[in-house]
Formats: C-alpha cells, sequence, structure tokens
C-alpha cells in the first residue's frame, strides 16, 4: 500500500479584473476520479491545503451536464462525501514529504488564487521533484509551479508539461476577465516547455517524474499512471 498527498486548493473564489469574487474551488472530478481508483487499489490518500482549510468544491463541476449526466454527478458526490480527509486536511506547512510515496494536486480554478502564490507548494513541489518521487499535477493545478520560483528561477524550468489552454479558458468564458492566463505564464514564467492536445479530450505528458494532465478529463488518466507507478 502507498501512500499519497493530495496538495489541494483552499480558495473559495478567484478575483477577476473587474475585482468581482468568482466562486470556485478545486474541481470534483480531478479529485473524485484518482481518489477512487487510488483507494478502490488499497492505497492511502491524505488531503493537505493552505493553512489547514477545508477545501470548497467549485458546484458548477457537480452540474450534471458538465459531468455527463445526472448518474456522474451523483457518484461525484458520493465518493466526496465519503472522503474523510477532505474534511480533516493537513497544514501544508505541516507536511513530511517522507511519509509519502507520490504527491497530486488537482485543479479547479482555485489554485490559480491561491497555490500559485503559497510558499509552502513551492517548497513541497521542489523537494518532490528532487527527491525524484512520482508528481502528478492536473488541469489548473501547474499554477503551484509558479510558486517554485526563487529570484525568478524555477526547478521545473524546461521540463516537458500540459496544463489547461488558453483556447479551453475561452471556452469557459473567463479568458478575458481573468488577470493572468495560466497556459502563458507558466511558459513565461517558469520557463516550462508546453504541448497540448484537443480541447476537452484526456492528455498527458510525462517527463521524469513529473506527470501532468489537461484538463478535466485527464485526471482519470492520471489517475490510472499512478496507479501504474505505485505498484
Amino acid at each position: 500500500m502507498a501512500k499519497v498527498l493530495f496538495i489541494v486548493s483552499g480558495a473559495a473564489y478567484w478575483v477577476l479584473k473587474d475585482g468581482t469574487r468568482y466562486a470556485t474551488g478545486y474541481w470534483a472530478e480531478e479529485f473524485a476520479n484518482p481518489y477512487k481508483l487510488l483507494t478502490d487499489a488499497g492505497h492511502e490518500v491524505t488531503v493537505a491545503t493552505p493553512n489547514g482549510v477545508t477545501p470548497t468544491v467549485d458546484m458548477m463541476s457537480l452540474r450534471p451536464e458538465m459531468v455527463g449526466g445526472n448518474d456522474s454527478a451523483l457518484g461525484l458526490e458520493a465518493i466526496i462525501r465519503s472522503a474523510e480527509t477532505m474534511r480533516r486536511p493537513l497544514q501544508l506547512s505541516h507536511v513530511r514529504l517522507e511519509d509519502y510515496d507520490a504527491v497530486y494536486v488537482p485543479g479547479g480554478h482555485g489554485p490559480m488564487s491561491d497555490l500559485a502564490f503559497d510558499a509552502d507548494v513551492g517548497r513541497l513541489l521542489t523537494q518532490q521533484l528532487t527527491s525524484g518521487n512520482p508528481l502528478f499535477i492536473v488541469c489548473h493545478g501547474p499554477a503551484s509551479l509558479l510558486a517554485t520560483r526563487i529570484h525568478g528561477e524555477s526547478p521545473f524550468k524546461d521540463y516537458n508539461i500540459t496544463c489547461f489552454t488558453n483556447e479551453e479558458e475561452e471556452g469557459v468564458g473567463l479568458a478575458s476577465r481573468v488577470t493572468w492566463l495560466l497556459e502563458t505564464d507558466v511558459q513565461e514564467k517558469v520557463g516550462v516547455n508546453f504541448s497540448r492536445g484537443p480541447m476537452w479530450e484526456p492528455y498527458m505528458v510525462q517527463d521524469r517524474n513529473l506527470v501532468t494532465g489537461q484538463n478535466p478529463a485527464s485526471a482519470a488518466v492520471l489517475g490510472k499512471r499512478m496507479l501504474e507507478i505505485l505498484k
């Protein structure tokens, strides 16, 4: 049995260009699908958040039209309700990486509001990368890579990654309303090599011990890759 640390956003909103608060959080299937795959296989999941706050699910991610129907939405809700670790998260500042075999960072727009600017996130992701142990990040989760910069330099520079694309941000109607775009900033400020697949389709990139996924549909693909690596 492996132990996997989920670093989850604690944000409940993201401030847009005009100063309004856009309700957000973590994206349901990006937590629920890998969580279920791992726990069904007998692995243990621990959730950690900034300051140990209880994560907020983005309610849009539980709408039936967003997840392929009412049954899928109810299934995601049931998984989240069953996840006791979501109600008692650790503080990121208290995490000991040596206690875990892998780290996973799900998305939702929440990480754009908190993880991207969190010093503990930057420290933990840098340590995980250096350790050689598996690091999985999906969708808006790669916003956390911005927190790894010290004096403008990130250890993730020149790594091959993917993330939620500017085109997908346009697809959800936010590209023109936000203060920054993940695809743009992760390349310009972190210096990664970016690639992508079609909009909304699963797409995964693995470079050494770093595995990234483009969008919510990629979360289950990353979950399956976790199972392969953790065997």
